[in-house]
């Protein structure tokens, strides 16, 4: 009887369970794709591929690039609706251009226990054109409701066998299982890109011999691939992160060496030496390094007649930011004229810190330009030179054995001081001479916001004093930015808030590291009976916690290192009152100590004191840091929220 009643049991929460599990094995709509409307692992879910695959190899008659793709996918709600038009982008040029066939799709839906299908008629898919490049063909799924499956496949032909057909494993919605074959003849050298962090479950590579046979009797061998990825989250973006396409789990393909069936070799993808060679007479980029004959009266005599090596760096980095405008055009290869920017005063990236590179080769300096990308532009591909992923060029310097890397096309940057868009953790290095190598670009000093804040408390119930900020690095460009934009308007801001008395700002120049900002200000405080409440924090440094998702899969980037200071004191007259409650003190640290925040509160006869001091000592913390960093900035909020001195009048 036990065992029967076992099996009962085992019965019912079998079928129970194949009620509420999603098929993921094959492509066959089954009643609990339709009836399960919920994803337990991400309930934020508004949809879900439960299965996709794709295949692609070069046809062995046309030796073209033939693409399969065939999709499953669950809408969960509405929000997922937008899943349901299917996009297939088409790249062509003036000769050639890639083609789309056999698009089948079908809508599943459950009506009265039963599953019903409608299929998508072909004069419901539709093409335009793109760009001059790029033609799409669309098509909307049909009789989409909440629930609903949807299924679909294509096929797609390219004769651009240059770049095999990529595939991307991790999207913005999850998926259960994603597999993806290729079959690649020996006469095609690819690299081959395995991007982000995700694991394979499924890593196959075999061999097929004699897979192509051409008219005159060569044959080529076959490299068979088969990649999965089981369970993959969906890719949502936060703060503190550089382009999703960093991350994003893909397989990505290059071609590198074409032999041909008759002994001849193209190598498509050139060598770091082979690159640097052309580079060097590039009329771009090398030729515009030797134009000393062009900037050579361009300094005043005043820059001129400086001695000290960094003190006429700086002068003629300055002249560069002061005297040229950067026109917000990144096309670093294309049309570099420093004629025309000191002609005309304003140029692209290239042609400002070209200028600033000839400048200070004119004058003796070691320098030399370094090629990066912006962080919304990717990380360059290190494996091989891949030109078109760089779109920026910032300038390296060396003086007194001390190295700074230099951009003049902002006038608010400090000298050794980069734009935030090229913290992008590394470049390549453009020594043409002796040969290009990668190195890192990183902020050369930590960028820092602090505050002292010094105030009485008045028998009025009002507290009086001053507040003196200071901000270095990349936070003080904001703040530089908006008083030098209009001084005056700026000072009519600050004398609109009430509280501020009088108001005080020291900064030396716009390329300035720091600047300083002195508040003289009058607050009434809150009171209840006898009680006076003081919130010691005039102002919170983060208002809320830029992290919240439950897991991230990516590293957080903030760009560059930095620390937080907030000193308060509160004098009050102890015959008056009488401290009732102060915040505590706490002591919360990073793993590694790559960050400590402590809060140390002190209560003396006459005076109140809270130091709140934190830090992130990285650039960029992986993303095993993100729990930790989750909670980090819990506690700052935490701290700068509720916490409140409570005095009692005697």
């Amino acid at each position: 009887m036990r065992t029967y009643l076992n099996f009962i049991v085992f019965f019912f929460a079998l079928i129970s369970n194949s009620q509420t599990s999603f098929n993921s094995e094959n492509f066959t709509v089954s009643k609990a794709d339709l009836e399960t409307n919920t994803f337990k692992k991400d309930s934020t879910a508004s949809a879900i591929i439960l299965k996709e695959y794709g295949e692609s190899y070069i046809d062995k008659n046309t030796f073209d690039l033939v693409f399969y793709k065939k999709v499953k996918l669950k809408i969960l709600n509405r929000n997922g609706f937008g899943n349901a038009n299917i996009s297939i982008y088409l790249y062509n040029n003036d000769f050639k251009e890639e083609k789309v066939k056999d698009i089948i799709a079908t809508t599943y839906n459950s009506e009265n226990g039963k599953i019903s299908k409608v299929k998508l008629e072909k004069n419901q898919i539709f093409e335009e054109r793109h760009n001059e490049n790029y033609t799409i063909v669309k098509f909307a799924m049909p009789n989409i409701k909440e629930g609903s499956v949807i299924s679909y496949s294509y096929t797609t032909t390219s004769p651009f066998i240059y770049k095999y057909m990529p595939w991307r494993f991790q999207s913005e919605i999850p998926k259960l299982y994603s597999e993806y074959k290729t079959s690649i003849p020996a006469n095609y050298e690819y690299n081959i890109k395995l991007v982000g962090d995700l694991k394979l479950a499924v890593k196959d590579v075999t061999l097929k011999k004699r897979c192509i046979t051409v008219s005159n009797g060569g044959t080529a061998d076959c490299t068979l691939s088969r990649y999965v990825i089981k369970d993959i989250p969906a890719f949502i973006e936060e703060d503190y992160m550089t382009t999703k396409d960093n991350y994003l789990s893909r397989i990505e393909y290059e071609l590198k060496v074409f032999n041909g069936f008759d002994g001849t070799i193209d190598n498509i993808t050139k060598t770091w030496k082979t690159t640097d060679k052309e580079l060097k007479y590039d009329p771009n980029i090398g030729r515009q390094l030797k134009k000393g004959a062009i900037v050579k009266n361009l300094l005043n005599n005043e820059i001129n007649a400086i001695k000290n090596p960094l003190d006429k760096a700086k002068a003629i980095y300055t002249f560069v930011q002061d005297s040229y405008t950067w026109n917000e055009e990144y096309n670093i290869f294309k049309d570099i004229s420093l004629k025309k920017l000191i002609k005309t005063g304003s140029g692209n990236v290239s042609e400002i810190n070209f200028l600033l590179y000839n400048l200070l080769k004119e004058n003796g300096y070691d320098v030399t330009p370094v090629l990066c990308s912006t962080r919304s532009n990717g990380f360059p591909t290190k494996i091989y030179p891949v030109i078109s992923d760089f779109n920026y060029v910032i300038i390296q310097i060396i003086i007194e054995n001390k190295t700074y890397q230099l951009d003049a096309t902002n006038s608010y940057l400090s000298f050794g001081q980069i734009p935030f868009r090229a913290l992008n953790k590394y470049g390549r290095f453009l020594d043409l001479k002796n040969g290009s190598r990668w190195v890192d670009i990183k902020p050369l000093a930590i960028s820092s916001k602090r505050y002292k804040v010094e105030l009485s408390l008045n028998n009025d119930n009002t507290i009086s004093g001053i507040s003196e900020y200071k901000a270095t690095g990349y936070h003080s460009l904001d703040l530089k930015y908006n008083y030098f934009k209009n001084q005056e308007e700026y000072k009519k801001e600050q004398a609109l808030n009430e509280n501020i008395i009088d108001h005080e700002i020291k900064v030396d120049t716009k390329n300035s590291n720091d600047i300083e900002e002195k508040i003289t200000l009058e607050i009434p405080i809150e009171t209840i009976g006898s009680d006076l409440y003081v919130n010691p924090f005039l102002t919170t440094f983060f208002d809320q916690n830029p992290f919240k998702l439950q897991e991230r899969s990516y590293p957080i980037d903030f760009g560059f290192p930095d620390s937080y200071v907030y000193y308060y004191k509160l004098n009050y007259d102890s015959s008056t009152y009488k401290v009732e409650d102060i915040p505590k003190s706490i002591i919360y640290k990073l793993p590694n100590n790559t960050g400590t925040l402590a809060l140390n509160t002190n209560s003396n006869k006459d005076n109140i004191s809270i130091f709140l001091k934190f830090n992130f000592t990285e650039a960029i913390y992986n993303s095993n840091y993100y729990p930790y960093l989750k909670e980090y900035f819990n506690k700052i909020i935490e701290i700068q929220k509720n916490s409140l001195i409570v005095l009692k009048k005697k």
